[in-house]
């Protein structure tokens, strides 16, 4: 009893009841679901073992003589119906009402991702807007699954979160069922192939620094790979960052449009070059001059 109370007076890791510490309003929410039915729980333990307790002192065998025998007691038989029913009618309307908040996505969303699960990686796509208003991908951050087969922290997609903000996820799977779950939001969603789910949740202040998230569904013999990293940062940093990758996908871009258009005009004048040999060389030197000398150089 001893160290359990020095525990609780280190930290809250004995009220929260094995959750990690919340880091978003739904994970607190959850929490408090959580520990709700822990209390139930023990005042159904408790009035069990008392009623047991109370059985064995109370009513010990004394003597040979059989007990006077009742074959009903109604009010009894009442209570043993009514407060189970009362019990599970309470649990379940809390239940209820913590789903459909935490299942809310009604509310703007100041980041909005897509997330995509496939085996045996993770793809964060970061849009401009949710997947049901026709929102256009910003740039992604996607994992490598280790060729070796195993975990690899230097090949995982990292999640990167600002504190403070409301993040929408959009959930998609090209291959099988897969279940986003980072612990510290609270709860998880399977990532269904034919069916986009969607969640959102508030990100508390205060609570930068790195977590990970995993699949928590059996999607196939490399499900243990399946891995990636959550990053919070502070709302200064999340968008230096963001505006790095977003001008490092559109020069990304850029460059992959005019490796493009290189092959097509390269045709061209090999075309003609091979009516004129003579002309050949001054034709390509016209074309992408100055990447022939970046070439020579």
């Amino acid at each position: 009893m001893l160290g359990l109370a020095a525990t609780g007076c280190a930290s809250n890791d004995l009220t929260r009841l094995g959750m990690p510490e919340p880091i978003t309003n739904q994970a607190e929410r959850v929490l408090s679901l959580w520990q709700g039915s822990w209390v139930a729980a023990f005042a159904v333990g408790i009035l069990v073992w008392g009623l047991i307790a109370w059985s064995i002192i109370f009513h010990r065998k004394r003597s040979e003589q059989l007990p006077p025998q009742v074959r009903y007691n109604l009010p009894i038989e009442a209570l043993y119906t009514v407060l189970p029913i009362v019990v599970i009618s309470v649990l379940f309307f809390f239940t209820a009402r913590d789903q459909a908040i935490l299942l809310d996505t009604d509310e703007p969303a100041d980041v909005n991702i897509e997330v995509v699960a496939f085996q045996w990686a993770w793809q964060f796509n970061y849009l401009d807007d949710k997947k049901e208003n026709g929102g256009e991908v910003l740039f992604s951050e996607t994992g490598i699954p280790n060729p070796d087969g195993t975990a690899d922290p230097s090949t995982q997609t990292t999640l990167v979160l600002p504190e403070g903000a409301t993040v929408h996820f959009d959930l998609h799977s090209p291959d099988v069922i897969h279940s986003f779950w980072v612990p510290e939001f609270g709860f998880k969603m399977d990532v269904i192939p034919g069916r986009d789910n969607a969640f959102q949740v508030d990100v508390n202040e205060g609570t930068a620094g790195e977590y990970v998230g995993r699949c928590a569904e059996l999607c196939g013999v490399d499900h243990a790979r399946m891995l990636f990293n959550v990053l919070v940062l502070p709302q200064d940093e999340y968008d230096a960052w963001a505006a790095e990758q977003e001008q490092a996908a559109s020069q990304a871009e850029t460059e992959a449009a005019e490796t493009e258009e290189q092959p097509e005009s390269g045709e061209g004048s090999g075309a003609e070059g091979a009516g004129a040999e003579g002309d050949t060389d001054e034709e390509g030197s016209g074309f992408g001059g100055s990447g022939t000398e970046e070439n020579e150089e």
